[in-house]
């Protein structure tokens, strides 16, 4: 691989480790306030928030990852899950003494948002988590539309396919699922040399296996969402072929109350497509959250005293 562009190496320096299940994680912290915990997408890593996060942590205290088997972290090859996923956000959260947060997340990142809403409403969370915004992902088995590529690598080939994923074919993939602005080549250029870091190209077979795990536990995962009583907000770059309209219509069917944002000539990657169209809509959202929860326990405190 060569050598990591400038503004990667800068990231990681910025950035800490610990050691979770015999794994190194990377992650950083940024900020003071409430916290807000950020989830990112596949096959990318925290890098996809660098454009928000100076103003996010303006207002948080800024929590972003590099899940398992992305980015900076550790790429066993083999098995993963979103219930492993999802117990180390709790762990990274439990490492930096978080008890409450508010949640974004995106892609990948929204599954296993999904699968910590479905903890807190079985009481079986390890956080309390305070709002929940959304970016493009597959929530919906059905309404999911996944490229070619994804089909191959999560089929029987993937194991073979993954060691021959050349970077001209992850442009040209990352490319048809942008939006009207196409990618820069840094950016491009910076998301495949974190797919490598750690032999990850080795691990994308395995990783991509979710797509089959949304089916087999989309009852937990959309009722996680139905039934979530703290704000939700979907925000949507609807030009995009994976998570756009599709989501967004079947999103709105099954939930008609709750907010949607779509972003038009946005793709799949609002947050580096977009970021300042995305940050207009996060901010109102969090501060009507902040209100949400202060009210939500005023009534709890006038239950107590009757």
């Amino acid at each position: 691989m060569s050598q990591l562009l400038p503004a990667l190496q800068q990231w990681q320096q910025q950035g800490h480790y610990f050691e979770w299940q015999q794994q190194r994680i990377f992650y950083g912290e940024q900020g003071s306030g409430p916290a807000l915990v950020l989830i990112h997408g596949f096959p990318s890593a925290s890098w996809d928030w660098q454009y928000l996060l100076p103003t996010l942590a303006q207002h948080f205290r800024v929590i972003y990852f590099d899940l398992l088997g992305f980015g900076y972290s550790d790429k066993p090859t083999h098995g993963y899950h979103m219930a492993q996923q999802a117990d180390l956000t709790e762990a990274l959260c439990a490492h930096l003494g978080v008890k409450q947060a508010h949640l974004l997340a995106h892609d990948y990142g929204d599954t296993v948002a999904q699968e910590l809403l479905a903890r807190q409403q079985h009481h079986r969370q390890q956080v309390q988590w305070l709002s929940c915004a959304l970016l493009n992902g597959g929530l919906f088995p059905e309404s999911h539309r996944p490229l070619l590529i994804q089909r191959l690598l999560a089929s029987p080939m993937g194991p073979l396919l993954g060691r021959f994923f050349s970077q001209r074919s992850f442009n040209r993939n990352l490319r048809q699922i942008w939006g009207n602005t196409p990618p820069s080549q840094p950016e491009l250029e910076g998301l495949w040399q974190l797919l490598l870091v750690n032999n990850g190209r080795a691990a994308i077979p395995y990783l991509i296996r979710y797509m089959k795990e949304r089916i087999i536990h989309r009852d937990r995962w959309l009722g996680a969402l139905v039934n979530a009583d703290i704000p939700l907000l979907l925000i949507n770059g609807i030009e995009d072929p994976i998570s756009g309209r599709s989501l967004v219509e079947r999103y709105q069917a099954l939930m008609p109350d709750r907010p949607v944002i779509k972003l038009q000539g946005v793709g799949h990657y609002p947050q580096l497509e977009a970021p300042q169209r995305v940050l207009q809509q996060l901010l109102p959202f969090w501060q009507q959250s902040l209100h949400h929860h202060l009210a939500a326990n005023n009534l709890k405190r006038g239950r107590a005293t009757h």
